[in-house]
């Protein structure tokens, strides 16, 4: 946690509109099919000796996120300024020797250490990479000192030991020695218990706070645990499909959230029996989508319990939740309503509409004007329109802008319950007319 960082101070790490896109795929003629957006847009700023979490589901980039960082994979623009200088436009050869400063403790111990290195070897091997060592008794000195840092004591008796002679707690003590070896000012820590016991976690979280102050570190602590960054973070960056949803203070995070997606997470937070008189749980439904493609408007629109006419709703939504409805009701109900609507798959979806082929339009209008206010998405609030067209049924869809960055009570927040703000690079439902400041 931060021991006296001063915010007016200038920043270790600044990033600003940081985007790492993948692709995914070529057709015959050599063209892109499509693009992940693992980091869309990202901006913050950390100060020396802050500890700063990245926390969200599985798919949401928190990983990307904290590699591109490191440059571990290339970012495709925006800016990361470590003491002052943009590590995006810099080669390889112009990182390496950055990365004695930077460094990364890995999830998977037994993925991070090389098994047929010994411990000296392996927890010794990033200071032949950087030149801070002439002698192999050199090296094992530097080794014994880390090894002792992290609690692998006596640390003579584990220099000539093999990483899987250790247990799960001792073996990621390890990577965090080596990762802490070349004594770095800047650390990602990429979910670094989650592969551990839970007897052994609180031990190795204690252990690197401990670190942090004897060493002066500044973390960036990555998790899918709220729990988890409320006992190391001091800010906290909730991310959803590449992009910060709520931004703040941690405390603050936990004792007033205000971005549906963090209650839900903090929902999930298993609480003693007494602890759960009264709390009110707010799950988001489904899983996270695919980030290949992502929701229009607001990301989390299609989950989220609080979404509202404007947040994005569209065709695509119309029918998960036609089908979603479909699996709960009776087979009676089932049979005349697919009947009805005809398959699904003859449905012409589009972003700002659903036009069905119906052998009764009349008839499939009439359902959807009664029954469609009542699907368990909130999906019918945003359709301005039900039209009869021949033999078909056109159901429009109104402006549905994706959400920008606001303050909110001392925190950045991205949702239109605070006010609809458009974020002008973003996904929207509806033509340019949507991208201008509206107040609900």
């Amino acid at each position: 946690m931060v021991t006296g960082s001063d915010s007016d101070a200038e920043p270790l790490m600044s990033v600003r509109d940081l985007n790492t896109h993948f692709t995914t795929g070529r057709n015959l003629l050599g063209r892109t099919q499509g693009v992940v957006k693992a980091v869309d847009g990202v901006n913050f700023e950390l100060h020396r000796g802050e500890v700063l979490g990245l926390v969200g589901e599985s798919g949401s980039g928190k990983s990307t996120l904290g590699r591109s960082l490191l440059k571990l994979v290339q970012p495709t623009s925006g800016e990361i300024r470590y003491q002052g200088r943009d590590l995006v436009p810099m080669s390889e050869s112009q990182m390496r020797p950055m990365r004695r400063e930077l460094s990364m403790i890995f999830q998977d111990p037994n993925a991070s250490m090389n098994p047929a290195m010994t411990i000296a070897q392996g927890v010794g091997h990033p200071l032949w990479i950087h030149g801070m060592v002439e002698t192999r008794a050199e090296a094992r000195e530097w080794v014994v000192d880390m090894l002792e840092r992290v609690g692998l004591q006596p640390a003579r008796n584990y220099l000539d030991r093999y990483p899987e002679e250790l247990s799960g707690g001792q073996k990621q003590r390890l990577v965090i020695a080596r990762s802490l070896i070349t004594k770095p000012s800047f650390v990602i820590a990429d979910e670094p218990v989650a592969a551990l016991d839970m007897s052994v976690r609180a031990r190795v979280l204690e252990l690197m706070l401990e670190l942090q102050e004897e060493l002066d570190l500044t973390y960036v602590f990555i998790t899918h645990d709220l729990a988890t960054a409320r006992f190391m973070c001091d800010r906290i960056g909730i991310l959803y499909l590449g992009r910060f949803v709520e931004y703040g203070d941690a405390d603050l995070m936990f004792s007033d959230p205000q971005h549906p997606y963090t209650r839900a997470l903090l929902s999930a937070i298993p609480q003693p029996e007494a602890g759960r008189r009264g709390r009110e749980k707010t799950l988001p439904r489904g899983e996270i989508p695919d980030a290949a493609r992502p929701p229009a408007g607001c990301r989390f629109h299609p989950r989220c319990p609080q979404a509202f006419e404007v947040c994005g709703w569209e065709g695509q939504d119309l029918i998960d939740a036609l089908e979603e409805r479909w699996t709960q009701v009776d087979p009676e109900t089932y049979e005349r309503e697919t009947k009805l609507f005809g398959k699904l798959d003859n449905a012409e979806v589009a972003r700002e509409s659903v036009r069905f082929s119906a052998s009764a339009p009349e008839d499939l209008a009439e359902w959807l004007h009664e029954h469609g206010p009542n699907l368990h998405a909130n999906v019918f609030s945003a359709v301005t329109e039900v039209r009869v067209e021949s033999s078909h049924v056109l159901v429009r869809f109104g402006a549905g802008p994706e959400p920008a960055m606001q303050k909110v009570d001392r925190r950045d927040v991205a949702c239109h319950l605070h006010g609809v703000l458009v974020r002008e690079s973003g996904v929207h439902v509806g033509g340019p007319e949507v991208l201008h400041q509206t107040a609900r």
